[in-house]
Parts: C-alpha cells; sequence; structure tokens
C-alpha cells in the first residue's frame, strides 16, 4: 500500500497571491475618474435604471412575455467594470439578467427593448427575449437561461482569447445562486490550470431567488471560493461604481499580465424580486428601503458630481433626456412587427465547409 502523501500547509507565496490583489486594490482606492468620467458613468447607470423601471411596465402590461428579470439597484457593477473593458477586445457573458450588462456595453436601447417584446428589429430578432440576448458584434456571449451554464462557455472564451493571443480577456458574470454549481468550480480548476485570462465575477445581490446566501451557502465570502484553485479574490463594494471601476482596473492589470484568472465578488442588492413573478416576500420593505436611502449607487453618483460642483440643472437635463431615450425604445418596440414565422428556421444550424 503506498504511503500518503503528507499534507503540506500553503506556502507564503500562495498566501501572498490569493491576498496580493486585494491588498493592491486597498492601497490604490476607487478610481480616480474626472468629472467627465463619472458624468458618463452615472448616465450609463441612470439610463439602465430607467430603461429597467420600463421594462418593468411593459411586462405588466402584457407586452414582454415569458420571463423577466431586471437589474434595478445592481447598476454599479455592470457600468463601473465595462467601463474599463477595450472594446473590440475583450467578451463578455452573463447569466439572465442581462439587460443592464448590454447597455453597459453602449448597445442601443431600442434592438434591446425590440428584444424584450419579441420583435424582428431585436438584437436578437425577437427570438432571444429578456433571458437569451447575444451580439457577437460586441463581443457579447449571452444571455444564459441556465443557471451558472454560463461560466465554463466564459473559459471558452477566455481559451480564444489566449489561443489567438489576442491579448482579449473574458468577463464572466455569475450569481451569488449560481456559485453553488459544481459546473463553476470544474470551470475554476480548469481556468487556473491553463492560466486562462479570466475574471470570474460574482454578483452577490444577497438572494438566490428567494434563499437568502446565509441560509444557501456556507461560506458567504464568494471571493475566497477561488482559493483551493489558487485564484485570487477581491471583495468589491458593487454599490460603489468608482471602487468597481478602481477594482477591476487592478484585476485587469494581473489577468493581461499573464497572471491567471481572478475571482471578484462585487457585494450588491436588488431592489426588485428575483424576477417579475417574484412578490420578494422574504425580506422586509424596511431592509429593502434602507439600501435605496443609504446605498443607491445612482444617488451616491449624483451626490458626488453635485459635490463637485456640477449644477443639478445639468442633470436633471440628462434625466430628461434618457426618460425620453428610453420611451422613444418603448414606442419603436411596440410599432415594430414581429418575426415571420419563416424565422423559426433560420439561425437554427450552421454548416461548415
Amino acid at each position: 500500500m503506498a504511503a500518503k502523501k503528507p499534507v503540506t500547509p500553503p506556502s507564503d507565496d500562495l498566501e501572498f497571491k490569493l491576498h496580493s490583489l486585494q491588498t493592491t486594490f486597498e492601497e490604490k482606492g476607487s478610481y480616480k475618474a474626472t468629472d467627465d468620467e463619472l458624468l458618463k458613468l452615472y448616465e450609463q447607470m441612470l439610463l439602465i435604471r430607467r430603461f429597467e423601471e420600463k421594462a418593468g411596465q411593459l411586462y405588466g402590461l402584457g407586452l414582454i412575455g415569458g420571463f423577466c428579470h431586471l437589474y434595478i439597484g445592481q447598476e454599479a457593477v455592470a457600468v463601473g467594470l465595462q467601463s474599463a473593458l477595450t472594446e473590440g477586445k475583450d467578451s463578455v457573458i452573463t447569466g439572465y439578467r442581462d439587460h443592464g450588462h448590454m447597455l453597459a456595453y453602449g448597445i442601443d436601447p431600442k434592438i434591446i427593448m425590440a428584444e424584450l417584446t419579441g420583435r424582428q428589429a431585436g438584437i436578437s430578432k425577437g427570438k432571444g427575449g429578456s433571458m437569451h440576448m447575444f451580439s457577437t458584434e460586441h463581443a457579447f456571449y449571452g444571455g444564459h437561461g441556465i443557471v451558472g451554464a454560463q461560466v465554463p462557455l466564459g473559459a471558452g472564451l477566455a481559451f480564444a482569447h489566449k489561443y489567438r493571443e489576442d491579448g482579449g480577456v473574458c468577463l464572466a458574470y455569475f450569481g451569488d445562486g449560481a456559485a453553488n454549481q459544481g459546473q463553476v468550480y470544474e470551470t475554476f480548476n480548469m481556468a487556473s490550470l491553463w492560466q486562462l485570462p479570466i475574471i470570474f465575477v460574482i454578483e452577490n445581490n444577497q438572494y438566490a431567488m428567494g434563499t437568502s446566501t446565509a441560509r444557501s451557502s456556507a461560506e458567504t465570502e464568494f471571493h475566497r471560493r477561488g482559493s483551493a484553485f489558487r485564484i485570487p479574490g477581491m471583495d468589491v463594494d458593487g454599490m460603489d461604481v468608482l471602487a468597481v471601476r478602481g477594482a477591476v482596473e487592478v484585476a485587469l492589470e494581473h489577468v493581461r499580465g499573464g497572471g491567471g484568472p481572478v475571482l471578484m465578488e462585487l457585494n450588491t442588492y436588488r431592489y426588485r424580486g428575483h424576477s417579475m413573478s417574484d412578490p420578494a416576500k422574504y425580506r422586509t420593505r424596511d431592509e429593502v428601503q434602507n439600501m435605496r436611502e443609504h446605498h443607491d449607487p445612482i444617488e451616491a453618483a449624483k451626490a458626488e458630481l453635485i459635490k463637485r460642483g456640477v449644477e443639478e440643472d445639468k442633470l436633471k437635463s440628462m434625466e430628461k433626456d434618457i426618460r425620453s431615450t428610453v420611451n422613444e425604445a418603448a414606442d419603436f418596440a411596440e410599432s415594430s412587427p414581429e418575426p415571420e414565422a419563416s424565422e423559426l428556421y433560420t439561425d437554427v444550424l450552421v454548416e461548415n465547409y
């Protein structure tokens, strides 16, 4: 019988690697945005908020069918992270709460709303709906309805970046509920083994559908979940857009430098239910109200802008323009035709010759 291999404690080098990015982030602090940069981040977050509110209204009117998962409250995550990506170089993949990520990428609200309402003009020709949006033009690969399924696909995208030597990084989003899926840990292992250029982003909005993380997860500090695979983790305030941007700058530098994958936990909060059919009775009204009043990412950015001397009239004008943009997107979607029946047979099979 073979002798047991002795168990050795982690080396100091490993401990340093696992915690070095968090230390670097804490030393550097939040992103030092110019007034114009912060104004742009604020505008993007506000667009997502107003767009999602309108989507909720259209769902209530029966113009959006199936499931619809809103991003209200989590805007700082997608905006902060994706503002640091290089267009045409990096890729993004996420789960079914995906409208905000597409808007943060600068994709036209009209074609996103058209997709939500199942119209031919939609970004997936009305076939994907709320949960399965896709745009190869923007290197946005969904929009996936199966919990956690996008994570191994993200590793595939990262492998493609490495294989092509194009310098790109994949940003793979998933939630605290998906973090308990087995395929996530298989992916962690392969990504670390192959040193793939990928940032795993856990959007911890505190509730996996209707179950709090405290009731569903033995380890609730999700940024530590990659330790067994030698993946450094980062713990970030996902309600602060400048903190998010500052953290991802550190992560991207590590990954682009050949350091391998990073696991980022973005602590955030969704104000609405898991989906439009969820009354969210598993939490108190006071809890939600406390987050809205004291931790809202948009109000925090607005307060910072005013503190810097940006006039409130300018922000009010921006709000008016965004509401107009969202209303135009809704009108465009409602007036656009549905797909022809023949569309059932397109985009089903690709034959390579």
